[in-house]
């Protein structure tokens, strides 16, 4: 390794240290904004998802459903599903949270975000604690590697009991079935790497009616409150 290169490893090592500050100041922000909104459902899509499409539509339609049993909507702030998320806590009149980040493609605010539950992020690991802490379940539709992370981290929080346990529900069986039956047959069955139970934390289901069944029964039994 030459000079130049020792020099500027040190130099980014000095940048990352002043980075916490920055840090901090996200998560403060996060807590106290996210803490006086009230217990919400977090739904999680795709950006890409066209507002012609059926699970748009579907989105819109589960949001709705779900602030008329009493919870706000929290969405990551973007198009696509996001948007149809939100738009549909906002013609319920239910809170529509936004958390949005910067991205070099995609990523912008859409216009349902209530205007005082839009916050912005720029780191992805904070986001995602806002995500986990104050949501009390999250709804999963098509998506790609962001809904994904996001989906597979929450499993493994509460399996790992660092959460809360929650509804996690995936909507649209035929995009998910082979997703899940990998799961089942390659770490369930074939090499043990989760137990049955542990795959018991999801539930696939098609209809908005399924989605607030779900809610409704969990909360039921369960008090609302933050999962960590």
């Amino acid at each position: 390794m030459n000079r130049s290169s020792l020099k500027n490893w040190n130099e980014v090592k000095t940048n990352d240290s002043w980075s916490v500050f920055k840090i901090m100041g996200e998560f403060v922000d996060g807590y106290e904004k996210m803490s006086k909104i009230g217990p919400c459902v977090s739904i999680f899509g795709s950006a890409r998802t066209n507002v012609d499409d059926k699970y748009y539509d579907l989105a819109t339609e589960i949001a709705k459903n779900i602030v008329n049993l009493g919870f706000g909507i929290i969405t990551g702030g973007g198009p696509g599903i996001m948007e149809a998320a939100n738009k549909g806590a906002k013609l319920a009149l239910g809170s529509s949270v936004g958390l949005n980040i910067e991205l070099p493609f995609e990523q912008h605010d859409n216009p349902y975000i209530d205007e005082d539950k839009s916050l912005d992020f720029d780191y992805f690991f904070v986001r995602k604690v806002m995500f986990m802490k104050y949501s009390q379940g999250f709804v999963v539709m098509p998506g790609g590697f962001g809904t994904l992370d996001e989906l597979f981290e929450a499993v493994t929080l509460i399996q790992t009991k660092k959460a809360e346990k929650f509804p996690i529900i995936l909507v649209g069986s035929s995009f998910w079935e082979k997703c899940y039956s990998w799961i089942k047959e390659e770490l369930v069955l074939k090499n043990k790497y989760i137990s049955n139970d542990e795959l018991k934390l999801i539930s696939i289901v098609d209809s908005s009616e399924e989605v607030i069944e779900i809610l409704s029964n969990f909360y039921n039994k369960k008090s609302l409150r933050p999962n960590f």
